[in-house]
């Protein structure tokens, strides 16, 4: 699945071929059969298109260089596997898996570090041969120099140098004759013509074997890009107990695709000053390779929900209705209305009521609970609820008793005036109003808290207000008889 980490180095290159005119490529890279998921590249793909970050090229929309999905292109891996046979610098290998688990156990035992010994350098042509008859598996290892620094320029590390006598020989062919990364990836980007690779800094160790092997085939390197590493708050590497561990996971907790975007942009890039909340637009042209950060960044829960908040309150009420109606609309068991609600729900009365909660949602799944009164026939508030905090069931039932009456002969039947008329009652009641708007709010809601109360006795509707109200009165009544 495509967890945050790899979002984040997706976007940057996303951002690097939009901001300077090039082609973002999707590329399926499946030669590890063992792990191959078909629903995983499917999730890739899901998790792309849900962000908006559009490939110009890959396995869906073709390209010059198809196909895209590595399984289809074992002949290029295999011809260079034998290319660099041929040119000395590969050689084949009939090293099985348990020979090496015994070499690995023996150096243990020995107290040096576990590792191939670079015993295939020295087999013979017939002897491979015979092992391949024997059915024996046979893979192909690229050969290290055995002394000697390599050094490559990472466009955002700078200088990097390492001391080649600390690597060993390593396979780019398997015996199953599909390429490992090492090998594939640099077939690939030479014939699509990649001129950046972004990646985790992970992969800075395996660096040097890919110049190595761009150097024994005669091709130019690309730029190389290390994005910082992702912590969770306790500095420690991100990982899923940190929460939501993919894009969609995101997605389906209510976080707006515009909202992940801005936040990992900035997880590891600065636009130069203290600017937060941004849009794509402004992103792409801000964006530079200068300004991604070598230090690692912390990947805040908290702070994506405040900047997801902050990304709701800027949209229109046309554009969140549309994003909060299929919440709303799930089964209730996934986050959705009571089930007893119907679907598809009336899309103008959510219109109507979005403006009285817009300002409060911090993600699209608040929505269900900050609105679910608002469908329903009729609530079941606590009846311990309905006082609050500052009266008594006495009061309480009388407060109800008398903004019964009120309600029932308001005209019109306005938040405005309806307000006036409340405020009226609490002082002829000697109440200050939160004595007596509680009840009611408790009463039509279900719920202490709720969208200014005036507004929403109007969206719930007369008929309904006074039922739930009347019900509420019962339920004080039935209290204090039992």
């Amino acid at each position: 699945m495509l967890h945050i980490g790899g979002v984040r180095t997706a976007l940057y290159s996303w951002l690097i071929a939009r901001q300077t005119g090039g082609q973002f490529v999707l590329r399926i890279e499946d030669t590890d059969r063992g792990r191959y998921d078909a629903a995983s590249e499917a999730s890739i793909m899901e998790s792309l298109r849900w962000l908006g970050l559009d490939w110009d090229e890959g396995p869906d929309v073709g390209g010059p260089y198809a196909p895209y999905t590595q399984s289809e292109r074992l002949e290029l891996y295999q011809d260079a596997a034998r290319k660099l046979i041929e040119s000395g610098h590969a050689y084949e290998d009939d090293t099985t898996p348990e020979e090496l688990e015994e070499l690995r156990t023996a150096q243990k035992a020995a107290g040096k570090p576990p590792g191939y010994d670079n015993r295939g350098r020295y087999k013979t042509k017939e002897e491979i041969e015979a092992s391949r008859a024997a059915g024996k598996p046979v893979v192909v290892r690229f050969k290290i120099p055995d002394i000697g620094k390599l050094k490559f320029e990472d466009m955002v590390l700078g200088e990097v140098e390492f001391d080649l006598s600390l690597l060993q020989d390593f396979v780019i062919l398997k015996s199953d004759g599909y390429p490992t990364y090492h090998l594939a990836h640099i077939v690939d980007d030479r014939e699509m013509q990649i001129s950046h690779v972004v990646r985790a800094p992970e992969w800075i160790p395996s660096t040097p074997r890919h110049i190595l092997i761009h150097q024994a085939l005669g091709w130019d390197l690309p730029n190389y890009i290390h994005v910082p590493l992702i912590l969770g708050k306790d500095k420690s590497k991100l990982s899923k107990r940190h929460g939501a561990a993919s894009a969609l996971e995101y997605r389906d907790q209510g976080v707006l695709p515009e909202a992940i975007f801005n936040f990992l942009a900035l997880l590891g890039w600065s636009p130069g000053d203290d600017t937060e909340v941004m849009t794509k637009d402004e992103i792409i042209e801000r964006f530079s390779v200068e300004r991604i950060l070598k230090s690692p960044a912390v990947f805040d829960n908290d702070k994506l929900t405040w900047m997801n908040g902050v990304h709701i309150r800027q949209m229109s009420t046309d554009d969140l209705a549309g994003r909060v109606a299929p919440v709303l609309e799930r089964p209730e068991s996934e986050g959705g209305l009571p089930d007893s609600v119907s679907r598809p729900i009336d899309r103008d009365f959510l219109h109507s009521l979005l403006p009285l909660v817009h300002e409060r949602l911090k993600t699209l799944n608040e929505a269900t609970d900050a609105l679910s009164f608002f469908f329903l026939d009729e609530v079941h508030p606590e009846v311990e609820a309905l006082p609050g905090r500052k009266s008594d069931p006495e009061t309480a039932t009388k407060s109800l008793e008398a903004s019964l009456e009120v309600l029932k002969f308001a005209e019109p039947f306005e938040p405005e005036h309806l307000e006036a008329e409340f405020r009226a009652l609490a002082e002829k009641l000697g109440l200050k109003p939160g004595p007596l708007f509680t009840p009611v709010r408790v009463a039509v809601t279900g719920s202490t808290m709720a969208p200014p109360l005036f507004d929403t006795i109007v969206a719930i509707g007369k008929e309904r207000v006074l039922n739930r109200v009347e019900n509420a009165i019962r339920m004080l009544e039935s209290a204090r008889v039992s």
